[in-house]
């Protein structure tokens, strides 16, 4: 009998460690401090696999296309490589912070049309009344749709080279001009300084 009593404590210490050990884990999952929100919006377009001919034959790599926006006025596209997956698109999105433009927002759409041709890509912008969307399809999408801008209209010509279009949208995007900047923006009225505003009187 008392072989058997030693025999079942240790069993019964064991469970109790056990559950020791699990309210441990429960309690560390409820202390948890929720993370705060991202800044910045990560949208991954296109993933490839590449490959290198060495002299052992071939090293696959991956290759990511990341953008990033924050649904304001900022945004950039980035473009890089990883052993894997998870690597290329962490380096991607590095890239694509490093390269932020801010772009001119004017009632939820671009201020005037754009028309922009990287490499085979040809990419036309033109801004939309309130209510009609955004207008794109493919890559231009998933650029736009990072952006504060929510009604576009949009055109793709020529290349379907991801890489390329994205450029093309990010060029297109950095080269808008508020309409305060237009050349045929009217001018504000300079006010008179003091001492004229009492002569008149």
């Amino acid at each position: 009998m008392a072989e058997q009593a030693a025999n079942t404590t240790p069993r019964s210490g064991a469970q109790g460690g056990r559950q020791q050990q699990r309210g441990g884990r429960r309690d560390d999952r409820r202390n948890q401090a929720p993370e705060a929100p991202k800044e910045f919006e990560e949208n991954v377009i296109a993933i490839d696999r590449v490959a290198r001919v060495v002299k052992g034959g071939r090293r696959f790599r991956f290759q990511a296309l990341v953008v990033v926006g924050n649904r304001k006025n900022k945004v950039g596209v980035g473009l890089a490589k990883g052993a894997d997956v998870q690597a290329a698109v962490a380096k991607a999105t590095d890239v694509a912070k490093k390269h932020l433009i801010t772009i001119p927002v004017v009632n939820t759409t671009i201020p005037h049309d754009v028309e922009v041709k990287v490499s085979g890509a040809h990419v036309l912008l033109k801004p939309a009344a309130p209510g009609t969307g955004i207008i794109a399809g493919g890559v231009v999408r998933s650029v736009v749709s990072v952006t504060g801008v929510s009604n576009l209209i949009s055109k793709s010509l020529g290349s379907t080279n991801k890489v390329n279009i994205a450029y093309a949208t990010i060029k297109a995007l950095g080269e808008l001009v508020p309409k305060d900047q237009w050349l045929n923006a009217p001018k504000k009225k300079a006010a008179k300084p003091a001492a004229e505003a009492k002569e008149s009187r």
